[in-house]
């Protein structure tokens, strides 16, 4: 019997997965869904209609953009393409490893680690607090702040930056990696799977739906707060029993990269702050007045409502005192201030400009660059930290860029819209449990393959909500389904450019992910199931 002596290379298991899309173009048939525009009681609607190639002329194939062919040696331009398809999350990943790599030879992130573990630790001569564990309360509060976000405004994309930040954070409260992930990647999602005003799952699905949006609010917020009672407990008990045993946790020997940048001699940091730092405090006043002039008022939208707020003027009078408070600290609490008003900044860009991975990655940017010079740097040093900071993190870009390469094999291939059709055609006669459930595991199994939840809602909404009708379901239970399938295994599906980037960044291999979440994802879609189950048995509001 063939024994593996170690588990393959991430890469290495990501081109098996091409290679196995690949063979799926040759034993599924291509087709295609297209919109039709037809009149209904003197209204005109649009539907999807599925049609395989072999039943489509010439002529309507090309007007389709139909005609996907299997695939042979397009594995290996699928990975140039994936690169092409992906290359905005590289470009991110990139640039964001570059700026911190400049703030991290400042050592500003271990000088804020240090203090932050310095003020956590004094609350532990209280009672209360020292009964229910400080580190315990820190990774909540963390935790939910991210949810929020996820639940919100579908906070994904922006959570690779934050990794950065906290790996090294759980590392030195003596938890590893894994536990750095959960704080933001996961519980960010585990926000976007229990979603109650995110704009882009929830808002799209509903108005493809044709219900009002963000109705059945209720019964969303309480989902919301059931997942996440679930998946913070359980990410709590692993973090104990790593900090009881570190040699337990799966990437113990990966860890040793953030262990070796520890903050052992951080009490030997000068702490002084250079002429250049009141400089570029200067300068960075002075175009945020610029800026407060410029949009004095930001309309903040949250879900389907919006709130009128003079946001980037009261952050600027707030940049300007605490500037000066952590300038006379020390230059290493005025880069982690520019660190704080950035993540800011990138909340009120997301919120209120649309913002995306392309301005939050020049935000980054730009803070790298202040950092470099508030420390003195030279342009020619700066430049050679962001190489360096890009080198280190390359890895993380190229198996982005690899996985991207999955879903090209099976888009040229026309074989996703396929997939698709045949699980939708498996539903017949069900109860409403079971088709509720398999509306569900529908959706479960397409965002392995397709995990942009827009993506997802715009082809499967179409199809979905008017076949619940046939069957008896309201239309928002199936916006659930869909919602619940969207989320969970958005943490184990390789076709996920943000998963693998962030996995990337916090050097944890791919497959020691698999085997350490996916009794956690089980949970999380048993868990999904049963809330599913009072919307088709219960009379809940909006439903």
């Amino acid at each position: 019997m063939l024994k593996f002596k170690k588990i393959p290379h991430t890469f290495a298991i990501v081109f098996f997965i091409i290679m196995l899309a690949a063979s799926l173009t040759w034993i599924l048939p291509a087709g295609k869904y297209t919109r039709q525009t037809q009149m209904v009681d003197s209204k005109e609607k649009t539907t999807l209609v599925f049609r395989y190639d072999q039943t489509l002329s010439d002529r309507e194939r090309e007007s389709m953009g139909s005609g996907g062919k299997a695939q042979t040696w397009q594995v290996f331009s699928a990975l140039f393409k994936g690169f092409v398809k992906q290359s905005n999350i590289i470009i991110f990943i990139l640039m964001i490893g570059g700026a911190f790599w400049i703030m991290n030879q400042s050592r500003a992130i271990d000088v804020g680690i240090f203090a932050f573990l310095r003020f956590t630790h004094k609350l532990e001569r209280y009672k209360l607090i020292r009964k229910l564990g400080v580190n315990n309360l820190v990774m909540v509060l963390i935790m939910l702040m991210f949810s929020l976000f996820g639940a919100i405004f579908g906070m994904s994309e922006e959570t690779i930056a934050f990794v950065i930040i906290l790996v090294p954070l759980a590392i030195r409260m003596g938890y590893d990696s894994i536990v750095g992930v959960c704080l933001v990647y996961v519980a960010a999602h585990i926000g976007f799977a229990g979603a109650v005003l995110n704009p882009f799952t929830i808002g799209i699905a509903q108005g493809l739906a044709e219900i009002p949006l963000f109705s059945g609010i209720e019964y969303r917020i309480f989902c919301w707060v059931i997942i996440n009672l679930a998946g913070i407990g359980l990410i709590l008990y692993y973090a104990r029993r790593v900090k009881n045993n570190p040699r337990i946790s799966p990437v113990y020997e990966e860890d040793a990269y953030w262990r070796d940048k520890g903050s052992d001699d951080i009490e030997k940091i000068t702490y002084h702050t250079p002429l250049a730092a009141w400089v570029v405090y200067g300068v960075v006043l002075a175009a945020l007045i610029v800026f407060s002039v410029f949009y004095p008022v930001s309309e903040l939208n949250i879900g389907n409502s919006s709130i009128a707020l003079s946001v980037i003027p009261i952050a600027t009078a707030l940049f300007a005192i605490v500037g000066i408070v952590t300038l006379r600290r020390s230059v290493h609490f005025f880069i982690l201030h520019l660190l704080a008003f950035t993540i800011l900044f990138l909340i009120v860009g997301v919120m209120g400009y649309d913002w995306y991975v392309m301005e939050i990655a020049t935000l980054f940017m730009a803070m790298g660059i202040t950092a470099g010079l508030s420390m003195g740097h030279t342009a020619d040093k700066i430049a050679r930290l962001f190489l360096a900071g890009t080198k280190d993190i390359l890895s993380a870009a190229v198996i982005v860029g690899l996985a991207g390469g999955i879903i090209v094999v099976l888009q040229d291939g026309g074989v996703i819209d396929t997939i698709l059709y045949g699980l939708s055609k498996s539903m017949s006669d069900f109860g409403d449990i079971a088709s509720i459930g398999v509306m569900y595991l529908i959706q479960t199994v397409i965002n392995v393959v397709i995990p942009s939840g827009s993506a997802k809602a715009a082809i499967t909404m179409p199809i979905m909500a008017p076949f619940s009708d046939l069957i008896g379901i309201s239309r928002q239970a199936t916006v659930m389904a869909f919602q619940f399938g969207d989320g969970f295994t958005n943490m184990i599906t390789p076709t996920s450019g943000v998963l693998i980037g962030a996995l990337g960044v916090a050097r944890i291999p791919y497959e020691k992910w698999v085997k350490w979440v996916w009794p956690l994802i089980l949970i999380f879609i048993i868990l999904g199931f049963l809330l599913l189950i009072p919307t088709v048995t219960m009379k809940l509001s909006g439903f």
